[in-house]
């Protein structure tokens, strides 16, 4: 499963959550949390249970609960009767493996989905080895706008603010062997910001990055796929390998190649592979 674009789209506005599938997006979230007023919760389940039970979407299709001590058990009863539409959960604010584990006790015992852990504040943040290691969970994101409010901190362009959290998230689901998912860019009409963030977010790690509007989806789906150059220089390794007569080291176009970087080709060739799946 690829996860380059995680796409948000707000609940009680049904038009626009049968639009979402259909924008690219590798996984389109429809948000019951943060995207729908504190008054439109109720409509918003009524809306999203109707478009469930009324789309087969090709892109992996998620939904965002409140948390469960403030909405979020009534937007698991609004799930379960279409759950065959739904492929994972989004638990916003994760602070504590505990909450993974609440979750899992208001699912189904068979019900095995995925949960998606928004690490949204410093003790999400601290406590991500543990949040990742859960059997539930299935990717750590990045929700770099609460935390820097939960901080005290001021967000920059650069991101210099949260880059102890990406690189946490990063290396917490990197060990746990699950996906990484790099923070939002708010400012939807800025594509070079988006740009210059994505590939950091790359450069980092991260296995995709969330986008706040279908117009962010091809660019980070664009740059979470390893280039022409990248791909060449995968090959070219791999195919070297063959011919090491079991040597641990060699030479490709004058570099030395070990392990790591074997490694890092495996890695480039099976985005690239998992992308021309998903497309």
């Amino acid at each position: 499963m690829v996860r380059r674009s995680v796409l948000f789209s707000p609940a009680d506005q049904p038009e626009l959550l049968r639009k979402a599938p259909a924008t690219g997006a590798d996984v389109v979230v429809f948000d019951m949390e943060d995207g729908v007023l504190p008054a439109q919760k109720a409509t918003a389940r009524d809306d999203l249970r109707s478009v469930l039970g009324d789309i087969d979407p090709e892109c992996e299709l998620c939904v965002r609960i409140n948390p469960l001590d403030s909405g979020g058990t009534a937007d698991l009863d609004a799930i379960l009767p279409e759950r065959a539409t739904v492929d994972s959960i989004m638990l916003p604010k994760v602070s504590s493996p505990e909450q993974v584990r609440t979750l899992r006790d208001h699912l189904p015992e068979n019900d095995s989905i995925p949960v998606l852990a928004l690490l949204e504040t410093a003790g999400g943040i601290l406590d991500a080895p543990a949040i990742a290691a859960q059997e539930a969970v299935d990717a750590l994101l990045l929700g770099a706008e609460d935390l820097a409010a939960d901080i005290g901190a001021t967000r920059t362009a650069v991101g210099e603010e949260v880059s102890y959290a990406r690189q946490r998230v990063v290396l917490a689901a990197s060990h746990a062997g699950i996906d990484a998912i790099d923070t939002l860019v708010t400012d939807f009409e800025d594509t070079e910001l988006l740009r210059t963030d994505t590939l950091r977010a790359v450069q980092f790690g991260f296995d995709g990055k969330m986008a706040i509007h279908p117009r962010q989806v091809g660019v980070i789906n664009e740059i979470f796929v390893p280039d022409e150059d990248e791909i060449d220089w995968a090959r070219r390794v791999l195919a070297a390998r063959e011919d090491t007569d079991g040597r641990g080291v060699f030479a490709v176009d004058g570099e030395m190649i070990d392990a790591p970087l074997l490694s890092q080709a495996e890695q480039i060739l099976e985005r690239a592979r998992a992308a021309t799946d998903r497309e």
